[in-house]
């Protein structure tokens, strides 16, 4: 069986594309950024080398090449690379994670209903961040992802075992199928949607993508009905 580490370097190489290069510039502010602004076109420049060619192998210097600015600026804002992913950390993905968990806490909503709208929540992040699945797979779910370790240095796996309790909870209370492993439930649902998104190749029959929409009705449909007819 190969590695997750040999999945995730396959998905990110082909979901390459879906990470935009920024065109070359020479060294000076990125144009028309000024203050928080270049700030702001710093980190999102950063998180889309993450994506491509992995948070080790991107340094500042790098991050500046990208921009077309001087090393200094970059510098500026932030005087580590540590200090760059704790940032990212803070202001990208705590309100992300926060934007996902709304599924379980508006309105309290039943089980299916509210794992079925975390679906379709993945697949509207990926739609709306180019490179959440990419970077998910290389610094998140494979093991050794620096993304991985800095979170889990900083929270603790708090998360996640509120996460497993949550769905220990419902199955206890009849509310979930008893035979699910509740460890792999919210791998499932990645697996479901931001991997096949991530691999941007993805296709039914060789010929046509998948858009977005097809594959969150996959997810959906798997996870509320099985496999078995209707």
């Amino acid at each position: 069986m190969r590695s997750i580490a040999h999945m995730a370097k396959v998905v990110t190489e082909s979901h390459a594309s879906a990470v935009p290069k920024k065109a070359g510039r020479r060294p000076g502010r990125p144009s028309g950024a000024h203050g928080n602004d270049a700030r702001e076109q710093l980190l999102d420049i950063a998180l889309g080398l993450f994506a491509r060619q992995g948070i080790v192998e991107t340094t500042l210097g790098a991050i500046a090449r990208e921009a077309g600015v001087t090393p200094a600026m970059v510098h500026y804002y932030f005087k580590t690379r540590d200090q760059l992913v704790d940032v990212l950390i803070d202001e990208r993905f705590i309100p992300l994670r926060a934007e996902l968990d709304r599924a379980f806490t508006e309105s309290q909503p039943e089980p299916v209903d509210a794992l079925k709208a975390f679906a379709q929540a993945l697949v509207a992040t990926v739609d709306k961040h180019p490179w959440f699945a990419a970077l998910w797979v290389r610094e998140v779910i494979s093991e050794g992802g620096l993304l991985r370790q800095r979170i889990a240095e900083r929270f603790g796996d708090a998360h996640q075992k509120a996460t497993i309790e949550r769905i220990e909870r419902w199955q206890r209370e009849g509310k979930l199928n008893p035979d699910l492993e509740p460890s792999l439930v919210f791998v499932s649902l990645f697996g479901l949607t931001v991997l096949p998104l991530a691999t941007w190749k993805f296709r039914s029959d060789g010929e046509r993508r998948l858009t977005s929409e097809q594959i969150a009705r996959h997810a959906v449909a798997l996870l509320s009905r099985g496999v078995g007819p209707l």
